[in-house]
């Protein structure tokens, strides 16, 4: 399996903090934001990882993490030339990741949980992770009966669940066929929900339910609450480690 971060967009809720770089490049805690998720990729053992920004930001990345040599990893890194979607942004690794799957991470979401597993025994179809949250109206929402996922709404006035779809899809390699059949939405987009829509109608849809922490950090109290919620995690370890 391969990964892709996906790292676009202007970052204009964040401005002025955007005026002069990505957002996946401010600070969450003691890190560049797009150090979490790249993090957990290479802890799940993928080794090649494509990185997808705007003209304007690969560079800063490129200066950030090099080849990702030091790390271990083969970063290759993308350009999406204009706002066209979470679904067009991974559309441009299609030839790249060739006939593997790919683990699709936004590079604003800072995630507790471990992958790993999932990751190595990921095998056809797709699969996405949710979380209960008190206002699932800011998020896409699953629908869920036992192991299978009903439907995915996005941003839904009433929503079938307080379950959020968080920024981690596992996808089979026929993702990007089906990318390629998808009309933008009315903001003029191609959507990941619909993308996920799609594998939900064959049936083909799984997912898990996170237990730890997770947010994104797109916004200026989502990247307060990104920032303490490493803090208070890194503390624990720390506590923890000390009593051993």
């Amino acid at each position: 399996m391969k990964g892709v971060i996906l790292a676009g967009g202007t970052g204009s809720r964040l401005y002025p903090l955007t005026k002069v770089t990505n957002k996946h490049l401010l600070p969450v805690y003691d890190k560049p934001m797009i150090c979490y998720p790249l993090e957990k990729l290479i802890g799940a053992g993928i080794e090649e990882i494509m990185i997808v920004s705007g003209r304007g930001h690969v560079g800063h990345f490129l200066e950030l993490l090099g080849s990702g040599s030091e790390l271990g990893v083969s970063i290759t890194y993308e350009i999406q030339e204009g706002a066209g979607g979470i679904a067009e942004a991974l559309g441009l690794a299609r030839k790249w990741a060739g006939t593997d799957s790919v683990a699709v991470v936004l590079g604003d979401n800072i995630f507790e949980d471990d992958f790993r597993e999932d990751i190595e025994s990921f095998d056809r179809g797709a699969k996405v992770f949710l979380k209960e949250v008190p206002d699932p109206q800011r998020f896409g929402v699953a629908e869920v009966n036992g192991s299978r996922i009903l439907s995915i709404e996005e941003k839904p006035q009433a929503p079938k669940s307080n379950l959020a779809v968080t920024g981690l899809y596992l996808y089979d390699a026929r993702v990007f066929e089906i990318i390629r059949t998808l009309k933008p939405s009315g903001r003029g987009e191609l959507e990941i929900t619909d993308v996920n829509n799609a594998y939900v109608r064959n049936g083909e849809m799984q997912y898990s339910v996170l237990s730890g922490f997770w947010s994104d950090a797109g916004t200026f109290d989502s990247l307060m609450r990104a920032s303490v919620m490493v803090q208070r995690y890194r503390m624990k370890q720390a506590e923890s480690a000390e009593r051993q």
